[in-house]
């Protein structure tokens, strides 16, 4: 059995985060041998990063922090990861930035996927995030799911998100599967 986490990239009022974040878990759970589960920003407010060793320094100590401490649990216990995450300003959400700031081996040799929204779709916030989960040992995959503005508009205006998402479940199977590939192969060689 194979535990990917959907992480939620926004913490914002009135986010729309939380609508493709609960969608493509929905995919997750249709997909036999994997335990899916929703990561919230919200329930893990970290402070932002502030300590005096990088947590990839070899016998760094502890954290202090105990949301930090549930936080590297939930990563460690997690064998894939789909990152829910809009754009600003060209890049992903600084609160999610500096979540995945906090750890460092729990991230290592693990699949990572993207599903972003805001401006050209979120593609700036993904191609950020991909350069970033290499250098955190992460592999992320190819395929990814850009949601397109008007699914996004309809959130704040009322509209049907759910038809805009159902649109996009091809490019989602598409996704799961090359994650599902990637994280049990990545899981299989962490297991040797």
């Amino acid at each position: 059995m194979m535990r990917i986490s959907v992480i939620v990239g926004s913490t914002r009022q009135g986010r729309f985060s939380e609508r493709p974040a609960q969608w493509i878990l929905q995919q997750l759970h249709k997909r036999e041998g994997i335990e899916a589960q929703l990561l919230d920003l919200r329930d893990f407010p970290m402070p932002f990063f502030d300590q005096p060793t990088p947590p990839a320094m070899p016998g760094r100590p502890p954290y202090e922090h105990e949301v930090v401490k549930k936080w590297t649990a939930q990563i460690a216990a997690s064998d894939g990861f789909v990152f829910v995450t809009p754009e600003y300003n060209y890049g992903t959400s600084a609160v999610l930035k500096n979540a995945i700031d906090w750890v460092y081996p729990e991230w290592n040799r693990k699949a990572a996927a993207f599903v972003s929204y805001g401006s050209v779709m979120g593609a700036r916030a993904v191609q950020q995030l991909r350069e970033t989960a290499i250098e955190i040992q992460m592999a992320p995959i190819r395929s990814s799911v850009y949601i397109p503005p008007a699914t996004l508009w309809a959130h704040f205006q009322g509209g049907d998100v759910d038809k805009g998402l159902a649109e996009l479940e091809k490019q989602a199977n598409i996704m799961v599967d090359d994650l599902t590939w990637w994280t049990a192969a990545l899981k299989a060689a962490r297991e040797r």
